[in-house]
């Protein structure tokens, strides 16, 4: 029933494509790759609201990730194309129409698009300036039509609901590609592998250590011990090469009063704090999508 549109189906679906070897380079072009897939099946009058919220998600899960600079093409009929005129210029329109709703210069590729419908093309740029094929969004007017899909519409009649595929990332694969060199590893602290490093100063405060580790996991926080026995220089040192956004020296003291010494990196020391204190304003850094030192107490946001 038309009550019962706009129907949403997401996927994570491995695929796999033949790549010369040649062409293969690194994690941006694989043989085998993951991509966030999605259909929506929509109402004629329902296509430019349904592209509009793509749109607004692909924008919103970018800019999380600190990609602003794309570029954007949008790919009109080609020659050879299934549907009739009437559906290609409403599709076209929609697509045009969220465009500029949404603010977005874009390109147009004339003739561009796939024989079953036109699209948008969204392309992240990297640290070094380089485009890659990232978001997509693309009507179909052809798959409806071959598995015979049919919805029943105000007046009883019977009709063809308009297909909507979109990825957000495109290639997983890809994307984490282009993210590392863009942060050139250096991860903010609620997208670090590792957020937090503990470093005690003798044997002694492992113990400790592994406490607060597992009181962190408790929270969501991916927490180490370097338990190698280094040097305290060392071992500082270690966590900067490392990329490490949060380092904590713990020693006899520190064992006694519950306590961590912060270093931030790049920042250097930050103080001593409880060890809730800290778990409490790291987990309110990484719910606020913010550095460690942009909270002042666990309700702040940045």
């Amino acid at each position: 029933s038309y009550r019962d549109l706009p129907l949403r189906w997401a996927e994570l679906g491995t695929v796999y494509r033949y790549e010369r070897s040649g062409t293969l380079h690194g994690l941006m072009r694989v043989r085998g790759f993951t991509q966030d897939d999605a259909h929506i099946f929509c109402l004629p009058e329902q296509l430019s609201d349904e592209i509009r919220g793509v749109l607004d998600l692909i924008e919103s899960v970018l800019s999380r990730f600190g990609f602003s600079d794309y570029e954007i093409m949008l790919s009109t009929r080609p020659q050879e194309s299934v549907g009739s005129d009437e559906i290609w210029t409403k599709a076209t329109s929609a697509l045009k129409e969220a465009l500029t709703l949404k603010g977005w210069e874009y390109s147009v590729d004339e003739g561009g698009g796939a024989f079953y419908g036109p699209k948008i093309d969204i392309k992240i740029r990297d640290a070094i300036g380089r485009l890659w094929q990232c978001s997509t969004v693309q009507c179909d007017f052809n798959l409806p039509e071959r598995f015979e899909m049919e919805y029943v519409d105000r007046t009883s009649s019977r009709e063809r609901p308009i297909m909507v595929h979109r990825a957000i990332f495109g290639s997983i694969e890809r994307f984490f590609g282009v993210l590392i060199e863009s942060y050139a590893g250096e991860f903010p602290l609620w997208l670090a592998p590792v957020q937090l490093r503990l470093l005690p100063v003798t044997s002694d405060a492992l113990d400790f250590c592994y406490d607060v580790k597992k009181q962190a996991a408790t929270k969501g926080l991916r927490v180490e011990v370097d338990a190698s026995g280094e040097r305290l220089g060392k071992l500082v040192r270690n966590a900067e090469t490392d990329q490490i956004p949060l380092a904590a020296v713990v020693g006899k003291k520190e064992m006694e009063e519950k306590t961590l010494s912060l270093r931030a990196r790049k920042v250097g020391d930050v103080g001593t704090s409880s060890v809730d204190q800290i778990l409490e304003r790291m987990q309110s850094a990484v719910q606020h999508y913010c550095s460690y030192d942009q909270v002042t107490d666990k309700e702040s946001k940045c």
